[in-house]
């Protein structure tokens, strides 16, 4: 299975169900999951960063989080500041 990007033009809620539904769909499947959201990424076996067509990270997500300046630190970090209240 491959999805493209299929969460881009969801509200939050139906962006939830789609991400429950992937994961219920490809339990012990392979499956590629292409997005710039980072929600998904948490519940990755693997992680694949590309920066202009190249791999320039992989691994789950708790090893790329604590990759002190990665680039997958540093988007996921990006994005999770919307989620939080800022001062």
């Amino acid at each position: 299975m491959v999805l493209d990007e299929p969460t881009a033009s969801l509200d939050a809620r139906a962006e939830n169900e789609i991400y429950e539904t992937f994961r219920r769909l490809t339990k012990d499947r392979t499956a590629l999951f292409i997005s710039h959201r980072m929600a998904l990424s948490r519940i990755a076996d693997e992680i694949v960063v590309l920066e202009d067509g190249v791999v320039a990270e992989r691994g789950t997500h708790e090893q790329l989080i604590a990759k002190e300046g990665g680039r997958y630190a540093q988007l996921f970090e990006k994005q999770a500041e919307w989620y939080q209240e800022h001062a």
